[in-house]
């Protein structure tokens, strides 16, 4: 979601070209004719999906793209970008459905450009993807299999990317960063978007928890390079052979990856599955028997998945209310989680952290025994 490491500048940095500015920066920073250009949702930075009429150079080569233009802060960190795109390259050579970087005319895989506005010169980096095919898992109702799969690929994924290298890797060290687990209490200082209601009550609780029992284990845990942020918008998927089932065609957005740990991947990803989910609190389960079956967790770590998912809930929740008082322009797509978010971390707190624990678990080992609840 967020693509850089201080969410207040960020908010406020938000790119707003036209379609026209954009298809003019596909001509000129990548060479290619525009057909149409149309703006795609984001969250802090600005994505358009790009239309190129074929010409004698790219007559073999896609003809959508998405255009990515990281907002002004983020753009300061273009080591980070660099290293992102190219974890994107090693997961497609690998095998994973990622996008394709189309490299600028100069070959690079981004380019920087400043625009004087007047009073000040704003620059932002720009990458062009393939745009990749498929339907958002948001669109669908869920299945337990497909649960399980997108558990599978969470764990695919980190574990592939302990491979990865790269020079400038460290800036994955993005040690303020607000979307990594890790940094739960920062959510503190934006507490005030929030209502004085048992939302706010169950948050303030949520932090401390997260300081008194995760944040003394954090050296228990096993790290690795996580995602950051699979959720039911970034995973794309069409229908197999068998219409009735559905396969994962496309990973999308991978402006929050950052090191984390393997449970942080597992806890983010049963999160975002519950928004959708008919039964959420079941869908935890599947997803991670899923991941279990390529990283299954510790006692340490699977201990803590209850409270990390918890935190991931508020972490949403949080930078959404905040950043809609920013952006009220952008209020449907912020709020996306909201709209189920408070009910399912309600559920949580009120059944407890035993019963969803038993519930998951439960339903992990019964892949075990060939017999899926």
């Amino acid at each position: 979601m967020a693509s850089g490491d201080g969410q207040q500048s960020q908010a406020l940095t938000k790119p707003a070209f036209s379609e026209v500015q954009a298809s003019a920066l596909v001509e000129s920073i990548f060479g290619l004719k525009v057909f149409k250009v149309q703006p795609l949702p984001s969250y802090d930075d600005q994505n358009f999906h790009v239309y190129i009429s074929r010409t004698k150079d790219t007559a073999d080569g896609p003809t959508e793209y998405v255009l990515k233009i990281n907002n002004t802060e983020s753009s300061k960190n273009p080591d980070l970008i660099e290293v992102q795109s190219h974890s994107i390259m090693f997961l497609q050579a690998a095998g994973f459905p990622t996008a394709s970087i189309y490299h600028t005319k100069g070959d690079n895989v981004t380019s920087l450009m400043s625009v004087d506005n007047g009073s000040e010169t704003k620059s932002y980096l720009v990458r062009l993807m393939t745009y990749l095919p498929g339907r958002p898992i948001a669109e669908i109702s869920i299945s337990p299999q497909l649960l399980y799969e997108i558990g599978r690929l969470a764990a695919k994924l980190d574990k592939t990317l302990e491979k990865f290298r790269h020079p400038k890797l460290s800036a994955l060290r993005r040690e303020n960063f607000i979307w990594n687990l890790k940094n739960v209490p920062l959510l503190e200082k934006y507490l005030y978007a929030l209502d004085q209601n048992r939302n706010r009550k169950i948050v303030e609780q949520v932090i401390q928890l997260f300081k008194d029992e995760v944040m003394t284990k954090l050296n228990q845990f096993r790290e690795c390079i996580n995602h950051g942020d699979l959720n039911d918008y970034n995973i794309l998927i069409e229908p197999s052979s068998n219409s009735a089932v559905y396969r994962v065609s496309g990973i999308l957005d991978f402006n929050d990856m950052s090191y984390g740990y393997y449970v942080f991947e597992v806890a983010i990803t049963i999160m975002y599955m519950m928004i959708e989910s008919k039964a959420p609190i079941q869908a935890g389960g599947h997803v991670l028997a899923g991941f279990e079956s390529i990283i299954p967790l510790t006692a340490v770590e699977r201990g803590a998945l209850f409270l990390l998912v918890c935190s991931r809930f508020c972490q949403s929740l949080v930078i959404a209310a905040y950043s809609c008082q920013l952006h009220p322009e952008n209020k449907e797509y912020l709020m996306i989680t909201a709209k189920t978010g408070w009910k399912h971390l309600q559920q949580m707190f009120d059944m407890g952290q035993k019963a969803v624990e038993e519930i998951w678990f439960e339903t992990a080992k019964s892949y075990d025994s060939g017999i899926s609840l």
